[in-house]
């Protein structure tokens, strides 16, 4: 074979990526990695959380769900505010999956009830007081947060 028609091992010195681009980059890495490491070591508080406004109504619920995706949720007398079968119960289950994993990392009563939270603004969350975890459900979809909403005006 001639060596007119062999493949280019190596790119040409001007096909490069800069040199002072990967200090850059490098740069900003070792900067970023720096100023998380400081606030991590000092318990710097967050700042980019969202305002907590004023509770304008709430409701303490148990939840219940199983892989399939069909959920229960009940009041706290027992009464069952809603039964989701298989293929509508997927968020509720899926919520449920997430606190009782939070309740296992941190060996909190996995029986204990969520409490449902409607604040000023129409903004609807679920907030575990055993392990301070909570959601905003209007980041999950118009119907996955219509499922909620309904629980917490039911009797």
């Amino acid at each position: 074979m001639s060596d007119a028609h062999s493949p280019r091992i190596h790119a040409k010195e001007d096909e490069l990526v800069p040199r002072v681009l990967i200090r850059a980059v490098l740069a900003l890495l070792l900067i970023v990695l720096s100023l998380v490491t400081i606030a991590t070591l000092t318990d710097r508080p967050l700042e980019s959380t969202p305002a907590q406004t004023p509770v304008i109504a709430e409701r303490a619920i148990y939840l219940s769900g199983n892989p399939s995706g069909a959920a229960r949720v009940m009041g706290l007398n027992g009464t069952i505010l809603a039964d989701f079968p298989a293929d509508k119960g997927g968020f509720v289950a899926g919520i449920e999956r997430v606190i009782a994993r939070e309740r296992g990392k941190s060996g909190a009563d996995a029986s204990a009830p969520v409490i449902l939270r409607l604040r000023e603004g129409n903004r609807l969350s679920i907030y575990d007081p055993e392990t301070n975890w909570s959601a905003e459900l209007m980041g999950f979809g118009a119907d996955n947060l219509r499922t909620f909403a309904r629980l917490l005006n039911q009797p």
